[in-house]
């Protein structure tokens, strides 16, 4: 028998016995008297001591546990050392976060933990500040409640969180916000916003520099240019140094002037202030135009295709779209090699629809397809010089994509070609 039963059952048998003697000395009715007595002492004591424990359990924090005697002092023990360690644990638990709550405090970033329906559970100071968040009032709330802007909005339901969103409209005026969300833990996400309005601003000052000094360049550009060509036609210039050296200059004053207007091109792309043009662009008779251009600038050299699968017509900027085709079929036509095929498709792709253009050309190594649409970024500096590329037209022809709504697709293999494709979104599908 253990020794809690040992312990539980001492009284009663000590008062039995206590009345069996009674009885046998003093009768039946002594003996009854005396162990009811007893017993109701036992049960009054039982039910204090369960008082003492109703009276701590209304308010634990702030009452000490009971003491109690006999059985309940060591139940009272017990649960006064679980008290112990639970408030260790407690105070080791709100230390850790309280240095969490420390360390993302001291994130130059806002962070937010949404739950799976998108409300607060916690945020930091930045965040406050970012989404003009009370962080007592606001807590359980939906995050869409309070940061209204549509772009926030539609960004938190498209879930397609693999792009950060830029947003300039937030609750503090002046401020640039780029927004990511992270998943983590079941059905958690971390909102975390940066400020980049310095960066921005960095960014408008590179664009409006670059702008303006290519604007600067049109003009002196022009006028060396014209005296090149004058001077190249003077009826007496027999030196054939000197030809050649007209010749060459004047390629390069050609080529200046193509570079300054990408790079005018690209600053225009890049300005928020110039939205795109929205009109219903007939894409089969703007491939047939392209497409006679091609074969115009491609002499014969190249085997060129067109396969027009589709009707649909597309809403956007039909001036944008020309620039974007005609740059994939001018670099296809620089980078394939004679007799090579070119072909030009519009069709569907995965329910959206695609302007692919798809060579036999030299290709690209894997490593440089991510860095392709960077200004200036070159494969083989010395074939692009020789085939007359600025470096440019791919930077292009992705802000044209982006400004869109569309994404650039390269797919390449070296010695086997190549094939880059502008997929557009069903949103820009004129039917």
């Amino acid at each position: 028998m253990s020794d809690f039963w040992q312990r539980v059952l001492v009284y009663p048998f000590v008062v039995l016995v206590l009345s069996l003697l009674l009885w046998a000395i003093a009768g039946a009715l002594p003996a009854a008297l005396f162990f009811g007595v007893l017993m109701l002492w036992r049960l009054f004591f039982h039910l204090r001591n369960l008082a003492d424990l109703q009276r701590w359990l209304a308010a634990p924090e702030t009452t000490d546990v009971p003491d109690g005697s006999g059985l309940w002092e060591d139940a009272f023990s017990k649960l006064n050392k679980l008290m112990r360690n639970l408030r260790k644990e407690r105070e080791k638990h709100a230390a850790a976060l309280l240095q969490m709550e420390q360390a993302t405090g001291a994130l130059p970033d806002g962070v937010v933990i949404l739950d799976a329906s998108d409300r607060i559970e916690w945020c930091n100071l930045l965040a406050v500040q970012h989404f003009g968040l009370d962080t007592e009032r606001d807590m359980g709330q939906q995050i869409t409640y309070l940061a209204r802007q549509p772009e926030f909005v539609q960004y938190l339901a498209t879930r397609n969180f693999s792009e950060p969103l830029i947003l300039r409209n937030s609750r503090q005026d002046g401020i640039v916000l780029s927004i990511k969300l992270i998943s983590y833990g079941k059905d958690k996400r971390l909102l975390i916003s940066s400020d980049i309005t310095q960066l921005e601003r960095i960014e408008t000052m590179r664009r409006d520099f670059v702008a303006n000094v290519s604007h600067e360049l049109r003009t002196p550009l022009t006028v060396v240019n014209g005296f090149v060509e004058t001077m190249h036609d003077m009826p007496h210039l027999e030196n054939d140094m000197a030809r050649r050296a007209l010749n060459l200059m004047g390629d390069q004053t050609v080529r200046m002037e193509s570079l300054v207007n990408d790079l005018l091109t690209l600053s225009r792309l890049e300005n928020d202030q110039n939205p795109v043009r929205e009109e219903t662009v007939d894409v089969s008779a703007l491939l047939h135009e392209i497409f006679k251009e091609g074969q115009l600038l491609s002499n014969g050299k190249h085997q060129l295709h067109l396969d027009v699968a589709s009707e649909a017509k597309l809403s956007g900027s039909r001036d944008e779209l020309r620039s974007a085709f005609t740059n994939l079929l001018t670099n296809a036509i620089r980078y394939t090699p004679e007799a090579g095929e070119i072909t030009l498709r519009w069709a569907d792709k995965d329910g959206c629809l695609a302007y692919c253009v798809r060579d036999s050309g030299i290709g690209i190594a894997p490593q440089h397809i991510p860095r392709l649409t960077e200004r200036f970024y070159r494969v083989d500096r010395s074939r692009s010089r020789e085939t007359g590329g600025t470096g440019l037209g791919l930077a292009i022809v992705k802000h044209i994509a982006m400004r869109h709504q569309a994404k650039l697709e390269v797919v390449s293999e070296e010695g086997k070609g190549s094939t880059f494709s502008i997929v557009f979104p069903s949103k820009r599908v004129v039917a």
